[in-house]
């Protein structure tokens, strides 16, 4: 028994450290909100605690708002349930399924060596390659898929110690950057993109928010390697090329991928021109992911492939979705935004500034999904009592949830690269702080000018 409690302490203090914490924010909530608000606070800084400290499994926190939420008076049952079904979950769920034949095929090696190929065998050649690699493979696959899969290739380029520091850096920031491409690339996304449909907003079709978000994604991995091939001698590296050829799986992914990419480009409406065909894109995406258990392609099998993928995270994604509509439903969102408005009397693109950095900078020590979640009501809140573009504000606070590079805890990546051993954290502030500057600046610059155009 002794032993037990030995081994389970520290889990036990955790939990105990988040319980602490969530009653702390509520009595703090009290001295400016109500009793419904304050429990509301109190349940969420318990929730994001768990999440950041891992007292329990990253699932079984995401499924505490079932109980939780009813049983404290915030929302019913059904309320909080549906929110674990919402049409964007199975976005991902397609999303992800396609990106698991990608993997079990070795597509994304074939589409690794091809890119690399482009660049020179030099460190600074080499910089360059993985951050555009990282970036563009994270943008059809999870930025935390992305680093894995690529981390152990980039450490075995080099032996010396200062470039494998450089390299991890180069995979972990280009996919953060480059999740942000696509709306499957990365979870905050997917929350947006679930918010304004409950919100009932004008959706972004899957091709006009790649075309408003690539010029910042493809800006973003030119600076991050520019920055770290700073200082890199022009040494030549020995790179050995593999997956010169297609084989009969990888060109069976390689065509849906293509036919998928058709059909949302199709799908998509360019008014006043063409109207879209009007097809749900989690639809699309999903119906595109089955299509790789059906006869003729075949290359995955229900039984065996369906535990790669992360139920947890789709779960996560629900608690998301119960946080936002509590914060709405509560009129916490309203409270919050009143409360902003009434200390602040900032012109539209300083208010945008000050909302980006306080993403970004907060987002280095919290859950970004978490956070997006909490916040893009509170934006909304704001945006609709001022009379701002509601859209621009909630794009600019999600993009810049995902572009925190300070911190290992702040993004999936950032951790990975940590755990590597090539990276110490007093390199990755260094380095962070300067990107977290330079993206406030040009994610604020392009909303600004650039954004407002489509939107």
């Amino acid at each position: 028994m002794k032993a037990a409690l030995k081994v389970h302490s520290p889990q036990i203090l955790k939990i105990l450290l988040s319980l602490v914490i969530g009653v702390l924010f509520y009595f703090i909530g009290t001295t400016a909100f109500t009793h419904e608000h304050s429990l509301l606070i109190g349940v969420v800084a318990l929730l994001v605690t768990l999440w950041t400290n891992e007292g329990l499994p990253l699932g079984v926190v995401s499924l505490l708002p079932i109980i939780l939420f009813p049983t404290l008076g915030i929302l019913g049952t059904k309320a909080t349930t549906v929110n674990y079904s919402h049409p964007i979950i199975y976005l991902f769920l397609g999303g992800f399924i396609l990106a698991i034949g990608v993997e079990k095929t070795n597509l994304h090696r074939y589409i690794a060596d091809k890119i690399l190929s482009f660049f020179p065998n030099t460190a600074r050649g080499i910089i360059f390659s993985l951050v555009i690699t990282s970036g563009i493979l994270s943008s059809i696959l999870s930025n935390t898929t992305t680093t894995l899969l690529l981390i152990s290739i980039a450490l075995f380029l080099t032996d010396q110690v200062a470039l494998k520091m450089r390299f991890a850096l180069a995979i972990a920031y280009g996919a953060s950057v480059g999740g942000i491409i696509t709306p499957i690339g990365t979870p905050p996304n997917l929350i947006l993109f679930g918010i304004m449909s409950d919100k009932g907003m004008e959706q972004i079709s899957f091709f006009k928010w790649v075309a408003m978000v690539a010029p910042l994604a493809f800006l973003m991995l030119f600076v991050v390697g520019f920055l770290l091939s700073l200082g890199v001698k022009d040494m030549q590296i020995k790179r050995n090329e593999r997956h010169s050829t297609l084989n009969g799986e990888q060109r069976k992914v390689l065509f849906l991928l293509g036919a998928l990419v058709l059909l949302l480009f199709v799908n998509a409406p360019i008014k006043p021109y063409w109207n879209g065909l009007g097809m749900s894109e989690s639809v699309i995406l999903l119906g595109a992911g089955l299509f790789l258990f059906m006869p003729f392609f075949n290359v995955l099998d229900w039984d065996k492939d369906t535990k790669r993928v992360p139920f947890k995270i789709m779960f996560l994604f629900g608690a998301g979705f119960s946080i936002a509509k509590a914060f709405s439903t509560t009129g916490l969102a309203d409270a919050v935004a009143a409360y902003l408005l009434a200390v602040t009397d900032l012109t539209p693109i300083l208010l945008l500034l000050v909302i980006a950095s306080m993403i970004t900078f907060t987002t280095e020590i919290t859950s970004n999904t978490a956070l997006i979640s909490i916040m893009l009501p509170v934006i909304y809140a704001i945006s609709v009592q001022s009379g701002i573009n509601v859209t621009l504000f909630m794009m600019v606070a999600t993009v810049c949830a995902s572009y925190a590079f300070m911190l290992p805890i702040a993004t999936a990546p950032n951790a990975i690269a940590m755990s590597s051993g090539a990276v110490h954290v007093k390199e990755m502030i260094r380095y962070g702080v300067i990107l977290n500057l330079v993206g406030i600046f040009l994610i604020v610059l392009i909303a600004e000018y650039f954004w407002k155009g489509f939107i």
